[in-house]
């Protein structure tokens, strides 16, 4: 058994202990030895912490207890009969043994009768060697077993290997209840039954249903916790067990979550989340547990090739080869156009080094601020409207906070699908008794669910989230809910009175503005109560606040609500922006915007500029550069034309994807890193091979500010990690750049950001991960952010006024658009496309509303067009009641969809983050597909074509 991959059970979870709570410790004796607990602590707990094993089948410490195996019986003095220690809490002065004669009779003949119903395969059994059973039959002494399989049994119980990650053997299940109480309790989906009774017990998936027709979300919950082979991933059985672990961050939404990967040799076997992940505690979901087989994909690129023009056959050349023309290209064009003739974009899905190079490498080696991220397109309005009201560009709690909270206002997010390990911790909190507001024009899981139901839905007209927001801050300051002490201990007082008064005015009431939101007035109100007075209340916000037009100003409106109502600076509040990708968060901390350097602070600051330009040894622009758009106009004006993009596709990712491809054709020089020959790559004249996170070593920052650490499992596939390659072209550009391992990145960027003075990877080595600030104030860390006083010293209300989006629908475009993500599915698709998780979902489609659909003819699955201002594209129809009547729905996973085509340039007023979320379109039946999804068809077998034609290997769209 693997040290390193099992890690130390203690068989029942932690006494409840809240941080201001006073614990009470109890002290008892177990085997002759002495051990102080808190109260509330099971026997079973108390003796793993004497490293006494009490033997289990059906306790583990992610569960509550249940008491259903019988094996870890004990003897308590005084007391009759023989309790189950995992249900049976400590109370002082108990005397318990847990070996005895009788009690090992007890447990062999416990352990007789479950063998006497399970498959001795064990030296063919995929669990062979990690197998509790099996460990359980050795611990108990058993030898043989008196029982013979004459009888009636489950031996030959068929298999269900309908989910293409795990097979349930049903002939291996002891019934424990482990699975169906991870799916319970730790996942919230309760998916998972007991079925029958007495003999005929069994685990079943919904109605007796195949795991994938049944509301499963493979989050491999019950993976983890079944004891067996019962539930076993297949790679386990094709693979074997692992021989070793590494553990690391996961590569997908912003929640981070930590990772085992198991590996034989350089393979992975299995990715296991970690018990110890101070983000998601030992969950995960189906991508993170799942979809890693994209890194070994067919699809990759692994040769670097390089062309004139993208109407050329690729030629395959070495990595001196690629970059020496990369970099050549980069100083003709700016010999000849001018310094600020080329920019960079940092990727959100690369490590914190990794972006912190590219900005650099702009900055030094290309001597402009033509930086950006896609922040830009999803949470910059998070960064300017935080920084703008609270003083930091960032959300203020951890994740673990939730479990303090009382009232849950979510509006623009979808948890479950978005972030679905916090949305199952979310979960938990609502069934606990927590109270739940959710603002969004579509009807979310969390309206309805399992042991989940939200008080109040306030179902919007998209783009209405200023006014709704108004409406709250209305109802409680005129009905008297603010937190006057708050205010005027932390506020600064004359924004807080102008802001007062402009809320208190009639037109920001519920009634005023009900028929600008479409939520009648008597929800908002009773909702803005609930919030108010309701104890803490924390507001969870995503990508449904941050891409509209007024995006920045409704960062602001949940920011003075928070603040005006006290509820920011503690545990179990606060403000708290769901980041899309993996590293959002932290490509925004390390300078990669046109006007910021590492650290938030502005590259007109002429001591701060002083500071890098010691450090990297050249002058550094005052002035800001080109934001993404800005780029994309310059390109097609001709005063932009190189583009070195690392990591991002922004053909399939950015608004009216016509026009960034305009732009693209536009370069001279297109310089693309990634693992595939993506969307954006089609347009490249360079393509340099990337590394997946299984190849490199660096940190990602998730949505809690947490920094964890990224390892390296297997060496990069191409050669290099991507932090190498732009070093590489740094140098080869005249700037020199000697790093010799992503740790000494970090220590740069620590020395150079105040805010991560404190971080190093022997640091992070330590803790297991760090959320800034870290520095001498807070060495450890800073879970809760503006706890005595804000960051910017006073807190500043600011005046939202609502502004109707220029976007309108008329005659000829009635509906309104709304995009947004699914579970299975991450972001463009690139990833989550090259493995099984197209099961779930193969291909976008248009949700809409049966009296919408009924209105133009159209049935489910019928293909229809989706026309906007920009373009057209044809997605079949999902009908649906999720939907609102006047509002669709879409997802943007599949480049051929063309979901982007039809979105538009309107951005937010104050960071050009696009509009995404309102859209006015048509939608009819159609036959046949649109015309730039026909010219997008021969564009993509054309290019597939010249890539072929040097042996890269196939790619699929």
């Amino acid at each position: 058994m693997i040290e390193t991959i099992l890690k130390r059970d203690l068989g029942t979870p932690p006494a409840a202990v809240f941080a201001d709570a006073d614990i009470e410790y109890v002290t008892l004796e177990i085997d002759g030895e002495r051990v102080t607990v808190p109260a509330g602590t099971s026997v079973m707990r108390a003796a793993a912490l004497l490293e006494i094993n009490i033997p289990k089948l059906c306790a583990t410490d992610s569960l509550e207890p249940f008491g259903s195996c019988r094996l870890c019986l004990v003897e308590i003095e005084g007391r009759r009969g023989y309790p189950a220690s995992c249900t049976t809490p400590v109370e002082p002065g108990m005397i318990v043994r847990t070996q005895s004669s009788k009690l090992q009779q007890l447990r062999k003949g416990v352990m007789e009768l479950y063998i006497s119903d399970h498959p001795l395969d064990c030296l063919t059994c995929p669990a062979n060697g990690n197998c509790e059973l099996q460990d359980m039959a050795g611990v108990t002494g058993l030898r043989e077993v008196r029982y013979g399989y004459d009888g009636e049994n489950h031996l030959k119980l068929k298999k269900d290997e309908s989910n293409p990650y795990f097979t349930f053997d049903s002939s291996k299940c002891i019934v424990c209840n482990r699975c169906v109480r991870a799916c319970e309790e730790t996942q919230g989906t309760f998916a998972l039954t007991i079925s029958g009774r007495g003999f005929d017990s069994r685990v079943s998936a919904g109605q007796n249903e195949p795991f994938m027709e049944s509301e499963c979300v493979s989050c491999g919950a019950c993976v983890e916790a079944c004891p067996t082979a019962t539930l076993q991933e297949k790679s386990v059985i094709w693979l074997g067990q692992g021989e070793h672990s590494v553990t690391t961050t996961c590569a997908y939404c912003g929640v981070g979550c930590s990772l085992n990967a198991e590996m034989k040799g350089n393979e992975v076997v299995r990715m296991v989340p970690a018990k110890d992940g101070k983000a998601n505690e030992g969950h995960a979901c189906v991508k993170g547990r799942f979809a890693w087989g994209y890194a070994t994909h067919k699809d990759r690129i692994l040769k670097p090739m390089i062309r004139s023009k993208i109407t050329d056959p690729w030629k395959e050349v070495s990595w001196d080869e690629a970059l020496d023309y990369a970099a050549s290209e980069f100083k003709r064009i700016q010999a000849k156009y001018g310094v600020d003739s080329i920019g960079g974009i940092v990727s959100s899905r690369c490590t914190n080094e990794e972006g912190y190079l590219v900005q650099k490498l702009v900055r030094a080696a290309f001597g402009n601020n033509n930086v950006d991220t896609c922040a830009r397109v999803c949470h910059s309005p998070t960064g300017y409207g935080l920084k703008q009201t609270l003083g930091e560009s960032a959300g203020t709690q951890s994740f673990k906070s939730i479990e303090q909270c009382d009232v849950v206002l979510v509006i623009g997010a979808n948890p479950t699908d978005g972030h679905p390990v916090f949305g199952s911790r979310m979960k938990r909190r609502l069934r606990q008794g927590a109270r739940l507001i959710v603002i969004d024009p579509r009807r979310i899981d969390l309206i309805k669910s399992p042991h989940v139901r939200a008080d109040y839905h306030l179902q919007l007209r998209p783009g209405t989230n200023v006014a709704i927001l108004s409406s709250l801050a209305h109802v409680i300051v005129t009905e008297g809910l603010l937190d006057e002490a708050f205010i005027a201990e932390r506020c600064e007082e004359r924004a807080f009175a102008q802001w007062r008064d402009f809320v208190a005015q009639p037109e920001n009431s519920p009634e005023a503005m009900a028929d600008v939101t479409g939520v009648p007035a008597q929800l908002v109100r009773e909702a803005a109560r609930l919030y108010a007075t309701g104890g803490n209340a924390a507001i969870f916000y995503g990508l449904g606040v941050t891409e509209h037009a007024q995006g920045s100003t409704a960062v602001m409106a949940i920011a003075n609500l928070a603040m005006a109502t006290g509820n920011v600076g503690r545990e179990g509040v606060g403000v708290n922006p769901l980041r899309g990708q993996n590293n959002v968060q932290g490509s925004c901390d390390i300078g990669s915007f046109p006007h910021e350097l590492p650290g938030y602070r502005h590259v007109s600051d002429s001591t701060v500029r002083g500071v890098f330009e010691q450090a990297w040894g050249v002058p550094l622009q005052a002035e800001p550069g080109l934001r993404i758009p800005n780029m994309f106009e310059a390109a097609l004006d001709g005063s932009f034309l190189g583009l070195y993009c690392q990591g991002e596709d922004i053909v399939q990712s950015d608004p009216n994807t016509q026009h960034v491809t305009a732009a693209l054709q536009a370069m001279e020089c297109v310089v693309v890193q990634d693992i595939f020959l993506n969307e954006t790559a089609k347009f490249a004249h360079v393509l340099l091979p990337g590394s997946s996170f299984l190849e490199k070593d660096g940190t990602f920052t998730n949505a809690e500010r947490r920094i964890s650490r990224v390892r390296k499992v297997m060496p990069p596939r191409a050669g290099y990690a991507d932090w190498e390659v732009t070093v590489a072209l740094s140098n080869r550009l005249g700037y020199p750049m000697d790093y010799r391992h992503p740790s000494e990145i970090m220590d740069e960027i620590a020395m150079l950001t105040p805010t991560f003075t404190g971080v190093s990877y022997a640091r992070l080595d330590q803790l297991g991960s760090i959320q800034w600030p870290c520095n001498a104030d807070a060495p450890e860390g800073t879970p809760t952010m503006h706890i005595k006083e804000f960051v910017r010293g006073k807190g500043r209300f600011i005046i939202t006024q609502y502004v109707g989006t220029s976007e309108k629908v008329t005659r000829k475009y009635p509906l309104i658009l709304t995009t947004g993500r699914i579970l299975s599915q991450y972001n463009v698709g690139a990833q989550t496309r090259r493995t099984e998780n197209v099961q779930w979902h193969a291909e976008d489609r248009i949700e809409i509303h049966p009296h919408d659909a009924q209105e133009r003819g159209i049935v489910e699955g019928d293909w229809v067009g989706i026309e906007s201002r920009a373009g057209a594209t044809v997605l079949r129809a999902l009908v649906t009641e999720r939907m609102q009547p006047g509002v669709v729905y879409t997802t943007f996973h599949f480049p051929e969809s063309g979901a982007n085509v039809i979105t538009t340039e309107n951005s937010d007023w104050a960071t050009n983050c696009p509009e995404y979320k309102v859209t006015a379109v048509q939608v009819m039946p159609v036959q046949q597909p649109s015309e730039w999804q026909q010219a997008y068809r021969r564009f993509n077998a054309e290019q597939l074509q010249l890539a072929e034609a040097n042996a890269v290997p196939p790619v699929t769209a």
